[in-house]
């Protein structure tokens, strides 16, 4: 048992796992307090993971080498790890009914968070330290300075409507109608059912206008009978 616990703490086995916990915390509590389906427990998993494995791949390959006359590759787990890491990331890039893709960025995070375990197994915990820093500045700062200091688009958000309208009514019109509004508007889709219009488009706003204004303003366009709002972000 002293043996065990005399390794562990001697090949910073202890100190690389800590770290990658650390680090996969960080990284998954970005996107529990955004209230993504992938958070803190599954990059804290991934990132532990990722760097346990790395640890076993280098450690064996210089321990059995000798045994198997031949020298072995350290990084080849590591390779797989990053490989298999992609079921977890597509299992939350979603696309929804309105064409509109939305997980990406907690996809890149998961394998960004395989990618900082590997990282730390192999030993280099400045690079991961930087690694981490430039995610969180990547996910949480920079982009809010781009709002606050970029260009217009850049401080809209994205709202999916759907509105069922009568059959007489002019579409072309009511359309500009929604931009006399100040909205912009994308994706049209227009179908044509039995008893009515389906309109499906997506509205873009400022930030600051609450989704209940645009269903108001959707609900008071002419020949609309009923308008489904909901926000994309």
């Amino acid at each position: 048992m002293n043996e065990i616990f005399e390794h562990v703490i001697g090949n910073d086995t202890l100190l690389k796992l800590s770290f990658a916990a650390i680090a996969g915390l960080v990284i998954g509590l970005e996107r529990e307090l955004k209230g993504k389906p992938l958070g803190l427990k599954t990059c804290l998993i991934v990132s532990v993971t990722a760097c346990l494995l790395t640890i076993v791949s280098y450690e064996s390959a210089f321990l059995y080498s000798k045994e198997y006359s031949r020298p072995m590759d350290p990084g080849r787990i590591p390779s797989y790890v990053i490989s298999g890491i992609g079921f977890l990331g597509a299992g939350v890039i979603l696309r929804r009914s309105n064409e509109a893709i939305s997980g990406l960025t907690t996809a890149s995070l998961v394998l960004a968070s395989a990618g900082i375990g590997i990282t730390i197994g192999v030993g280099f915990y400045v690079e991961a330290l930087l690694g981490i820093t430039f995610m969180i500045l990547g996910v949480r700062i920079i982009p809010d300075l781009f709002e606050w200091l970029g260009p217009k688009s850049l401080k809209d958000k994205e709202i999916n409507v759907r509105l069922y309208i009568e059959k007489n009514t002019d579409l072309t019109s009511l359309l500009k109608d929604m931009k006399s509004k100040k909205l912009g508007i994308k994706r049209v889709k227009v179908k044509e059912e039995s008893n009515n219009i389906v309109l499906s488009c997506i509205v873009t706003t400022n930030k600051d206008v609450y989704v209940t204004e645009i269903f108001y303003q959707m609900k008071s366009l002419s020949g609309v009978i009923q308008a489904t709002v909901e926000n994309s972000q």
